[in-house]
């Protein structure tokens, strides 16, 4: 399982700021706890696991599953990854 973090922009772009790996059957509190430290008062924070292999095919399905109708981009700034829009 593969775990992204990042933030909306105000322009609606997700930015990508990691991205971890896990067990696939790792507890829910194990992985919700990172997330929960990175959010802040602008509540703009961003997080989902998807269960993948890798990061790539991460990115891919957030893109289809958060950003692609909205018309916006996602941005990695982990390694740069551009996914196939």
């Amino acid at each position: 399982m593969i775990l992204l973090m990042g933030r909306w922009d105000h322009g609606g772009n997700l930015i990508i700021e990691s991205s971890d790996e896990f067990p696939d059957d790792m507890p829910e509190e194990t992985i919700t706890a990172p997330v929960d430290e990175r959010d802040d008062e602008d509540s703009m924070a961003w997080a989902a696991s998807f269960l993948v292999d890798d990061h790539k095919r991460a990115l891919q399905e957030a893109y289809e599953t958060y950003v692609k109708d909205e018309g916006a981009q996602i941005i990695d700034n982990v390694w740069g990854v551009l996914v196939d829009a």
